[in-house]
């Protein structure tokens, strides 16, 4: 059993805090919409009300002593050291659509995201995973113009 010093409160708080910044932020949103029963706030409040729910959760396991701790999966070990390397090529293709998709727009803002995440978790098809990137993010961009919904320029540095 862990005394109250070595428990990690901070996490549970954190999550807790989390969820708190989503209710917040969702108060400015609206949860109903003119052409659908369900608005943009309607989503925010509902991750914020589960990562609120799941902080109360966690804070209740650290309380009852519950050792987090580093686990085995099917094919890794609990044990290995975390690969930096792949870490920061997701993080970058999570960061890619926010620095890169008003000036690139959306297919290719896809494409650049989605071979860096596949590049992370390994893939060595750069050419294959770029075409599935861009095949993605195009077909998005027309589903979305064709339900009405704008999303820029197809590609803004053509301007198309």
């Amino acid at each position: 059993m862990q005394d109250n010093k070595s428990k990690p409160w901070w996490l549970g708080i954190a999550v807790i805090l989390l969820g708190g910044v989503c209710l917040y932020s969702a108060s400015n949103l609206s949860s109903t919409a003119q052409y659908a029963a369900l608005g943009p706030g309607f989503f925010v409040n509902m991750s914020g009300l589960g990562l609120v729910i799941l902080g109360v959760l966690l804070t209740i396991q650290i309380a009852r002593g519950e050792q987090f701790e580093a686990q085995d999966t099917e094919n890794a070990s609990g044990k290995t050291p975390m690969d930096k390397r792949a870490f920061f090529t997701a993080l970058l293709g999570c960061l890619i659509p926010a620095l890169t998709i008003k000036f690139l727009g959306l297919p290719l803002t896809a494409m650049l995201g989605f071979a860096l995440i596949a590049r992370a978790f390994g893939s060595r098809k750069l050419l294959l995973d770029l075409l599935a990137g861009f095949l993605v993010g195009a077909l998005s961009w027309g589903l979305f113009s064709y339900l009405g919904l704008q999303l820029g320029e197809f590609s803004p540095l053509i301007g198309v």
